[in-house]
């Protein structure tokens, strides 16, 4: 009897392990999964090894919103991180370090500790998108995407606007390292 009771509990523990490793699988596939920061092209608001969790969900029930930061598949079988600019049928534009769309200046509060440290010229070059992608508006399915280290980031400006099929999911939360835990904008 002792022996049946003890093949039954590892029956159980092994179930129990099998539905867990399961649930984990299904979670990292379909809802989220974490993406480790690689580079300086979105200083300051995230740093080189971040780890990040990104929400794969979101997109399937909607669109991106203008400054989403979002993980795509970038043209180089490589994952990028970077910041919505320009939705579909924007008009985009920098003058004088200005964020234009559609003829409205926008603020960019995350870039200000870059801005602040330029000594010389403008943080974002002044450009248009018909100078960078060749269209005066973003392609419908695609969003105009740019780092946040602007000096430093390959983005739209050099890879052309970004499919919105490509985009793996937007992301907003930092879990490693421990000082920097939380939120991000």
């Amino acid at each position: 009897m002792n022996e049946k009771k003890k093949k039954n509990e590892t029956w159980e523990w092994m179930k129990a392990l099998l539905i867990a490793f399961g649930l984990a699988a299904i979670i990292r596939v379909f809802l989220f999964t974490p993406i480790v920061v690689d580079g300086e092209s979105m200083m300051p608001t995230l740093e080189n090894g971040d780890r990040m969790i990104v929400n794969k969900i979101g997109y399937t029930i909607g669109e991106p919103d203008r400054f989403d930061i979002v993980v795509f598949h970038a043209p180089e079988k490589k994952d990028y991180i970077k910041r919505v600019i320009g939705l579909p049928g924007d008009e985009v534009e920098y003058r004088d370090d200005v964020l234009y769309v559609n003829g409205k200046s926008y603020e960019e509060p995350y870039l200000d500790p870059y801005k602040a440290e330029v000594i010389e010229g403008t943080l974002t070059e002044d450009f248009t998108l018909e100078e960078k992608i060749q269209s005066n508006v973003v392609p419908a399915g695609h969003v105009f995407v740019m780092g946040d280290n602007r000096r430093k980031s390959k983005d739209s400006r050099h890879i052309g606007a970004v499919a919105i099929d490509e985009i793996i999911g937007n992301t907003s939360i930092v879990f490693w390292p421990i000082k920097d835990f939380g939120f991000v904008n």
